[in-house]
């Protein structure tokens, strides 16, 4: 029996790490198209164009437009001058095209709160003029680019950002995911759930770079709804992908390095995370088109394909090197329907099931809606403003493979998943409250965050199968996915209609001006909180089942 071991593909260090590489340069893809949306918020829900300088500011078209304008006529210009020169607003922003530099008045002081104002009364009073005069600051900036903006609704945004689980939770998807993973197989399921990714974000790609006009469906935008559908369409694919890369790797890695193998996997779906809040905006910014961004993770996503490809032959290869073994046809083809029974009736498991809602509708959601939050409570400039939530995945991508083998060396699982709970809740209250209101406080919070988003998955998922058998696992993650996305979809909804309702400070015209993001992380604490209680009774579950949580996972 020793002999027959010995001759398993997933002994041999190469092959079990080269097989955990494959896949998780699948899931970093996945991952990439699934926050790629994230730092174009602002362009999202605005109405025009925005303008953006080399020095790293913007400025709404409108805006830049009543800000030159009043330039000139500081500068002695006539308003009749100035009409024969560029007659609408649409042709003097289009003379300052990339590389140009135009003089911008810095601040106006009384007058500057409502633009169309200004440009009014710059025009119709010589007494306004005067007062400009003597209360401006005149700068010089040089176009970078003009990005159109989409004119979504907060709430139209909100409903986009839940659609990625829509359909995993209305139509049950995850269910039959994970029942086909566990009937057929990683390969069949695998190349099945990657392939839907892809379709998914081609239809996001097109309702991005088409014109819809003024074309409804529910109440919203047409472009809304069919971006909507790519992204619910991509979140079957995705979500069933990472329920079977989470088989994968316990099938490679029982028994050996199988917290860190997770923890690398977390971190290499990081990594996608990262490059889309790093990245998307300045693509965007780039090509002068939101569209491209999504485009450039399709790309990535083809090559992603390819690369699950080259797994299923090196799969293939370590099912033929068991194939004497019981092993192999237990792991793939022991199901049976009734073991749903086992799983549900499991308390161990849906407390990890619950945390992981809690914990995930109290981090994902907020990295929807956190580029904005740094550019109105935090003054950061929005070109790089998504520069600071990107820290939150390049934190878990230096820490989730540390505290992965942490816990594989010493166990304290559900001690961890309490810490990091506790991190996540403090986190949400510094954010929630109105003081420290600069880049720098914003930067620390963020990094303590990403602490806590490195502590709990790195002991949460290898905890799985110390409660669930093999054979039901696929399964079990399929569940754990499906109520995490009712988290992924419903919550976005939630605050996507508070920050609408509550949050948007608006000015005598009914223009949103400025926002203020108590109420929204208050309620993301709230889910800190519940992540706390859930975690303390799985410690106390785990002593009276003897899961092993707080033992080690590597067997000496």
């Amino acid at each position: 029996m020793t002999e027959t071991i010995q001759k398993k593909l997933s002994d041999k260090t190469w092959a079990r790490w080269t097989a955990l590489l494959i896949v998780s340069f699948t899931m970093m893809c996945g991952y990439f198209l699934t926050d790629v949306m994230s730092p174009l918020d602002r362009l999202l829900t605005t109405k025009g164009k925005i303008v953006y300088f080399t020095d790293g500011t913007s400025m709404l078209a409108d805006s830049l437009v009543a800000k030159i304008r009043a330039v000139e006529m500081i500068s002695d210009m006539t308003s009749s001058t100035l009409e024969q020169q560029f007659a609408t607003d649409e042709e003097l922003l289009n003379s300052f095209t990339r590389g140009k530099t135009c003089e911008v008045i810095d601040s106006v002081q009384s007058i500057v709160a409502d633009n169309l104002q200004l440009r009014s009364g710059i025009i119709a009073n010589d007494s306004v003029i005067r007062r400009i005069s003597l209360k401006t600051v005149v700068i010089e900036k040089t176009v970078d680019a003009a990005v159109e903006g989409k004119n979504w609704k907060d709430t139209e945004y909100g409903f986009f950002s839940g659609s990625y689980g829509y359909i995993n939770v209305f139509l049950l998807m995850l269910f039959f995911g994970g029942i086909i993973l566990d009937k057929m197989g990683v390969r069949f399921t695998g190349l099945m759930s990657a392939s839907l990714m892809l379709v998914g974000a081609l239809i996001k790609w097109y309702a991005l770079s088409v014109d819809f006009g003024s074309a409804t469906m529910f109440g919203m935008q047409m472009q809304v709804i069919v971006a909507s559908l790519g992204f619910a369409i991509f979140g079957v694919g995705c979500e069933i992908t990472g329920i079977t890369v989470s088989k994968i790797i316990v099938k490679w890695f029982t028994g050996r390095e199988l917290a860190l193998a997770m923890g690398l996997q977390v971190a290499m779906a990081r990594i996608g995370t990262a490059l889309a809040l790093g990245v998307s905006l300045p693509i965007a910014r780039s090509m002068q088109d939101i569209s491209y961004s999504v485009l450039f993770g399709a790309i990535a996503l083809c090559v992603g394909l390819l690369f699950y490809l080259v797994y299923c032959v090196l799969d293939k290869k370590e099912d033929s090197s068991v194939s004497a073994t019981s092993l192999s046809s237990d792991d793939e083809e022991g199901f049976r329907m009734t073991d749903l029974k086992l799983i549900f009736t499991n308390k161990g498991f849906w407390l990890v099931t619950l945390l992981c809602l809690m914990f995930y509708a109290g981090v994902f959601p907020f990295l929807k809606f956190a580029t904005k939050l740094m550019i109105f409570k935090y003054h950061v400039p929005e070109s790089f403003a998504g520069l600071i939530p990107a820290l939150l995945p390049f934190g878990t991508i230096l820490l989730t493979p540390v505290f992965g083998t942490l816990y594989g060396r010493i166990g304290r699982g559900a001690t961890l998943m309490i810490i990091g709970s506790v991190m996540l809740t403090v986190v949400h209250v510094l954010f929630a409250l109105p003081l420290m209101n600069v880049w720098w406080f914003a930067v620390i919070v963020m990094i303590v965050l990403g602490i806590a988003f490195s502590l709990v998955p790195s002991a949460m998922w290898p905890s799985v199968p110390k409660i669930i058998p093999m054979k039901q696992l696929g399964s079990a993650y399929a569940i754990i996915f499906y109520i995490q996305n009712i988290g992924l979809s419903m919550v976005p909804l939630l605050i996507g209609w508070v920050i609408n309702d509550f949050a948007a400070v608006k000015n005598s015209s009914g223009l949103i001006v400025d926002y203020d993001y108590t109420i929204p992380m208050c309620i993301f604490a709230v889910f800190g909180l519940i992540a706390i209680f859930i975690a303390f009774l799985l410690r106390k579950e785990d002593k009276k089942r003897h899961y092993g949580l707080e033992e080690a996972n590597i067997k000496k």
